[in-house]
């Protein structure tokens, strides 16, 4: 037997229905009519732009790093990059702040070529990592990562505690890695106007075909560079 329920039940379980089916009536109608305003409004919405575009990825770069990753763990520095004029006035000007002395490539070649530099009394120091400073170095330079401080402190310090003049260097241009060796050096003691930094750096001293020395410090390897 069909069981039979009062009038007013049957009103109450039609009710939720109801509500629903006019509260879906009304979403489809509001959302007719905002298509419809869009559509006629000059400043309405395109529906097929992409309003959140993705940053775009830069593409893939051949170019070895500056400071290159001959250890596992070691921080890279992009490439370098020759200094514009007023970049290198910028460089400059920071350094000698600092207190030390900004020399270019002619005061380089001539500490290179005193005859004090063969008592050590002028020293040149190679700012770079193992891997560059392998590849060629200024002859008889020594190198001083300052990334790794205590491995090349014991044998630098001596040196330049002696030395009248400090040359410290790295790749060049943008490379910030022998300003930041000499104020290693001045926090460790190294006056500040026995340093000086050359700007234009290996890639200068390429450049210009100045000997270059390879593998470790006296070796004996020497190589031209080409200009």
């Amino acid at each position: 037997m069909k069981p039979t329920y009062p009038t007013g039940t049957r009103r109450r379980r039609r009710e939720p229905l109801r509500t629903l089916t006019e509260a879906l009536l009304v979403t489809v109608a509001g959302l007719a009519l905002a298509l419809l305003a869009n559509s006629l409004s000059p400043r309405g919405l395109s529906l097929n732009r992409d309003y959140f575009p993705r940053a775009p990825v830069p593409p893939a770069t051949t170019t070895p790093p500056a400071h290159g990753t001959a250890d596992a763990g070691e921080a890279v520095t992009p490439a370098a990059t020759p200094a514009t004029p007023a970049g290198a006035e910028a460089v400059r000007t920071r350094i000698e702040a600092r207190g030390f002395r900004y020399i270019e490539l002619a005061e380089a070649r001539q500490f290179f070529e005193d005859p004090r530099r063969a008592q050590e009394l002028v020293v040149f120091l190679d700012a770079r990592n193992d891997q560059h400073y392998q590849e060629g170095h200024v002859p008889g330079a020594y190198q001083f990562d300052h990334y790794y401080p205590g491995n090349h402190l014991p044998v630098v310090m001596p040196v330049c505690q002696q030395a009248e003049v400090i040359v410290v260097y790295c790749s060049g241009g943008d490379c910030e890695d022998s300003e930041f060796a000499a104020v290693a050096l001045q926090e460790a003691g190294i006056p500040a106007d026995r340093l000086a930094v050359y700007g234009g750096g290996m890639a200068d001293w390429l450049t210009h075909g100045l000997p270059v020395e390879v593998g470790p410090r006296g070796s004996g390897q020497m190589r031209e560079a080409a200009p």
